[in-house]
């Protein structure tokens, strides 16, 4: 019998229900930065190959003789203060900083998809407690607990950066997770789905979470952008990444007293920086946009 009544018990809708894909493949601000994220990703991924394409090679190998060359042939885009070639770091440096910025969105997501869906659907005094648990982490001030947390952590690498960002950024998305679960709960097909006899798991994997998801998705990708920008200025600041790792904000540390006399030391890793960034912005934007009714 409860097999008939699911039968018959409405659907929730999905997003290709909602023509999501039909409303993003005909919007040049979408496969733009597609496409660049797209390249960032192979340069990502195959740094040494691309790196070689115009004679850049190692990032590591360096000579005094070439300190500070402004672009030209061997060096496109010139070389630092030790004689390294700075089209063959900016290469290599691409891997870094995307992959800390991916990973501190997807260990925000996992904290905030799971503490956010149980205050939005649980309700009552669950909700109470994880959301005071959310006001006390954003009231603390995310530079200076990430500055804090890293200078008692000595040297860190790419990975525990991530897991510091992390710590403090994900409530801001917990909150976004919380208050997308809570409008999807009260829909008819929610109440269904309890009525023939679901339970709480089954629901929220099948009917709440598929729904609630889509706007967090979209603003995830703004959330790497903004985290990479976090990281450069952690690295920036001197208490982020360093030697010899390789990554855009020690590229830019290590410029800043140099922008008078070489600023293709600055202009080049600044650039990919700012490229990365927006094209992160005007996809997360774009998706936003499409999954609003009212932006189609």
């Amino acid at each position: 019998m409860s097999e008939m009544i699911a039968a018959t018990a409405p659907d929730a809708p999905t997003l290709v229900d909602r023509g999501l894909w039909s409303v993003l493949r005909r919007r040049v601000t979408f496969w733009a930065p597609v496409i660049v994220l797209a390249v960032l990703g192979l340069i990502a991924l195959l740094p040494g190959p691309i790196a070689m394409l115009f004679g850049g090679g190692d990032p590591r190998a360096c000579d005094l003789v070439d300190s500070a060359l402004p672009p030209g042939p061997g060096h496109p885009f010139g070389t630092d203060l030790q004689g390294c070639d700075i089209y063959a770091n900016v290469v290599f440096g691409t891997r870094t900083s995307l992959s800390i910025g991916l990973l501190t969105t997807a260990l925000c997501l996992v904290v905030a998809i799971v503490l956010g869906t149980i205050a939005g659907y649980a309700g009552g005094i669950v909700d109470t407690v994880i959301s005071r648990l959310t006001d006390v982490f954003l009231g603390f001030p995310f530079i200076l607990g990430a500055i804090i947390v890293l200078n008692s952590l000595g040297k860190p690498d790419p990975v525990l950066v991530s897991l510091v960002l992390a710590f403090f950024s994900w409530p801001t998305m917990a909150r976004l997770v919380r208050g997308a679960v809570r409008s999807v709960r009260g829909n008819d097909y929610v109440r269904a789905a309890s009525v023939i006899g679901l339970s709480h798991v089954q629901i929220v994997l099948r009917h709440v979470l598929p729904n609630a998801i889509g706007p967090v998705l979209a603003i995830a990708a703004t959330f790497v952008g903004s985290v990479i920008v976090a990281e450069s200025t952690l690295t920036f600041l001197g208490v982020g990444l360093r030697a010899p790792t390789i990554s855009w904000g020690l590229q830019l540390a290590n410029a800043q007293s140099y922008v008078g006399t070489a600023p293709h030391m600055l202009l080049f890793p600044a650039l990919f920086l700012s490229i990365t960034v927006l094209a992160l912005i005007t996809l997360g934007d774009t998706v936003r946009d499409a999954l609003d009714p009212k932006g189609r």
